[in-house]
């Protein structure tokens, strides 16, 4: 098994594998196997050297466990994946545990991101946040790196993800918008059933309650009809997810829930976002959470 930091999608953990080896079946395809191998052989980097910017194919799949290094590319070549931010873990001295590290990616990742792509709907179709972070060996070696990803499981894309153009009024709409979903993910219970965590659904809400009412600050800059029209919509969502919050029972949380997380459907969105000029397709994962 090689040694590595710890690779995962933002909402999943996979199973660790070493990595590919490479094969050649006649003199032809020896000839063209050696040329390409020493190719990849040249552009391999440590996982540890990644910075924002690199695209990459990894040597094992996407969303295998441990990876020691990747094969970086020019972004105008087809790749899996582009390193969109980073962060270092501080002020730990032992290491998080599996679990505690894993929160700690999942919780500094969508942020970073955000600096390098600012409008996460905008990126490739099959393309999701995937997660590098130090496993306990390379912990006691002195890692603290946390390397967050987009990243394609199956085929390639092309070019880098990087958002160079966007004006204040995108930027403004997008940085509060990023805040409310990762509020609502972030906290999001780990019982599926409202009744085996009320406590645990009560602070979503709060923390939901209080990324609107920054979204809705940030939003009074922008005098546009949809994103005026919006801002009244999510005003509502916002006392509505606050309701949530103070709820004394499971009945009244269940009142307040229901028009709080209908009134952030991504959905509802989009006319705002068709003003804009920001990219209108909701991302599956969303959309199939919110029609459900």
């Amino acid at each position: 098994m090689f040694s590595g930091v710890t690779s995962r999608p933002i909402r999943h953990i996979s199973a660790s594998v070493a990595l590919l080896a490479i094969g050649a079946v006649g003199c032809g395809d020896i000839l063209d196997s050696a040329k390409d191998g020493a190719q990849k052989v040249v552009r391999q980097r440590s996982v540890f050297s990644l910075s924002p910017g690199d695209c990459y194919n990894p040597n094992g799949g996407v969303t295998d466990g441990e990876e020691a290094s990747v094969e970086v590319v020019p972004c105008g070549e087809a790749h899996k994946g582009e390193v969109v931010g980073e962060f270092s873990i501080d002020g730990k001295s032992a290491y998080p545990g599996d679990e505690g590290i894993s929160k700690i990616a999942d919780e500094g990742c969508p942020t970073e991101s955000q600096k390098f792509v600012s409008d996460p709907w905008a990126v490739p179709e099959g393309v999701g946040l995937f997660i590098y972070y130090p496993t306990k060996a390379t912990w006691a070696g002195g890692d603290r790196t946390v390397s967050c990803t987009y990243a394609k499981e199956s085929g390639t894309f092309t070019g880098s993800l990087k958002n160079t153009s966007l004006n204040a009024d995108q930027l403004a709409y997008l940085k509060g918008a990023d805040a409310v979903y990762q509020a609502f993910w972030n906290n999001q219970p780990k019982a599926d059933q409202i009744e085996e965590d009320l406590p645990g659904y009560k602070k979503q809400a709060k923390a939901v309650s209080k990324a609107l009412d920054a979204h809705l600050a940030s939003l009074k800059s922008v005098d546009q009809p949809e994103t005026v029209k919006l801002r009244t919509g999510l005003g509502e969502a916002a006392e509505a997810w606050k309701d949530a919050a103070s709820a004394g029972s499971i009945d009244d949380f269940y009142i307040a829930y229901d028009m709080a997380f209908t009134g952030i459907d991504p959905q509802k969105t989009v006319p705002a976002r068709k003003e804009l000029k920001l990219s209108t397709t909701v991302p599956a994962d969303d959309a199939e959470v919110w029609a459900s």
